[in-house]
């Protein structure tokens, strides 16, 4: 690989869009480490650190792609910001739990002790399908004032505190002022304190 320590990002991206291919692999290099101190400090249920850094590269690799030189923020701004915005999502996809029926499996080839344990363990968790019914329609109806008393802004900023960001990386995520995202989760507070009155 050629030596291009010498030159701004601005004026490497446009080498790569002239030609030079071997300038990603450069980049990609290069910001590496921003996307494993990223991925450090969020995590995956289910998932590991590796899982985030794979998400972190995607995210880089989508920056390089999409970074408008007319821009006023550098690369290096643009490059965090796409990074932290695929690890979020990847966060926020496994915070769904789409596959958790599949992750907590009882065993058809276990012993009869340890099969009997685990279903007194599940029992003891739901007690009836008719509760089970009434607890997702209740966090159904939850959501959805929720949903309908929060802005977009305060939307985002509460996706972003649920994966254990405090404000200041929010705010860095999210490309706004810390004060202006605290209050944001200031206010959201308020609104699910009435909510749940």
């Amino acid at each position: 690989m050629k030596n291009y320590d010498e030159f701004t990002d601005d004026e490497l991206i446009l080498r790569l869009r002239d030609g030079e291919k071997e300038i990603a692999d450069y980049i990609m290099n290069k910001y590496k480490d921003l996307v494993k101190k990223k991925a450090r400090s969020m995590f995956i249920l289910g998932g590991d650190t590796e899982d985030l850094i794979q998400e972190g590269m995607v995210g880089l690799f989508k920056a390089l792609r999409d970074y408008d030189l007319g821009r006023d923020a550098s690369f290096a701004t643009f490059a965090d910001l796409c990074v932290s915005r695929q690890m979020y999502t990847a966060v926020q996809a496994s915070g769904r739990m789409k596959h958790s029926p599949l992750n907590s499996y009882i065993s058809l080839y276990s012993d009869s002790q340890d099969s009997d344990k685990e279903m007194d363990e599940i029992q003891a968790l739901f007690s009836s399908p008719e509760e089970l019914l009434i607890d997702k329609e209740n966090i159904n109806h939850l959501e959805k004032k929720i949903d309908e008393v929060l802005s977009d802004f305060e939307k985002q900023v509460l996706g972003l505190h649920i994966t254990g960001m405090g404000y200041v990386e929010i705010a860095k995520v999210l490309g706004r002022d810390e004060k202006s995202t605290d209050n944001a989760l200031q206010r959201i507070r308020s609104k699910i304190r009435k909510i749940t009155e």
